[in-house]
């Protein structure tokens, strides 16, 4: 039964990564429903981190060159300062008592906390991209720092920071070239602001010394979509993908709600 866990995190992780290059979706976004069916939420959350900051390590190498440290700081001093906030409140809600228990077939179902933030987050974002108007947003240059916060606060919480952050980096001017390298110096300082938060307060080092062997395949295999994805998919848009994609989160976001999942 093992086996067929590597084979769904492999698979969700190959297809994430490479989908991230013509769909909104982050790798995150899509990894969090997978290792959640396995690991309890909290913990989830920052598994899915750690390969999210695993594959940021490996994109950084190969853009870095070209990052523009003006927006890096004005964005990215704010959400790393929210980061800890979103990322003590995660801790905080994995900790926090059941808020409702029911029956179905036969069994317990409880809702929790975390369950309910999470599913809340995982819809929201899931419309956010699904919606035109939404997913094209801009915002001026001026709430540069507003954008930190946001992205920052719920990548903490969550993992949810690529759309606040891209609503907000577009409007800055930069090339394609320093737009993809200054967002992924900005996730990488939201991903080590959270995961040192998280093995404090959300996990033990032994923890993930039992996760490590699921850790490394969602690695191995995020470095290989990143690598194709970039490749082969890095000018085409796929709106079937997104809407289904989207559709599949937003189901999964109503059985976080009703404590199914």
């Amino acid at each position: 039964m093992e086996f067929i866990h590597y084979i769904i995190i492999a698979t969700t992780v190959l297809f994430g990564a490479a989908l991230t290059f013509f769909s909104g979706f982050g790798l995150g976004t899509l990894m969090l429903p997978v290792f959640s069916l396995f690991f309890p939420l909290e913990v989830a959350v920052a598994a899915t981190a750690i390969v999210h900051l695993a594959n940021n390590l490996f994109k950084f190498g190969l853009v870095y060159k070209h990052i523009h440290y003006p927006t890096l700081l004005r964005f990215g001093i704010p959400a790393m300062i929210a980061a800890l906030v979103g990322a003590f409140l995660l801790g905080y809600l994995g900790k926090a008592e059941v808020l409702f228990q029911y029956s179905l077939f036969g069994k317990e179902i409880t809702l929790s906390a975390l369950k309910l933030v999470i599913g809340l987050l995982m819809i929201f974002f899931a419309v956010f991209e699904l919606v035109p108007r939404l997913s094209n947003w801009k915002m001026d240059q001026r709430y540069m720092p507003l954008g930190g916060l946001l992205s920052g606060f719920f990548g903490g919480v969550s993992g949810h920071q690529g759309a606040f952050r891209s609503v907000f980096l577009t409007k800055t001017g930069l090339s394609k070239e320093e737009f993809i390298a200054t967002s992924n110096a900005i996730a990488l300082i939201i991903d080590l602001t959270r995961i040192t938060i998280y093995a404090s307060t959300t996990f033990s080092f032994f923890h993930i010394a039992g996760l490590t062997s699921h850790l490394v395949v969602g690695v191995l295999f995020a470095f290989l979509g990143t690598y194709f994805g970039k490749k082969l998919l890095n000018k085409t848009t796929i709106k079937g993908i997104q809407r289904v994609v989207g559709v599949l989160l937003i189901i999964y976001g109503v059985l976080f709600l009703v404590g199914v999942i």
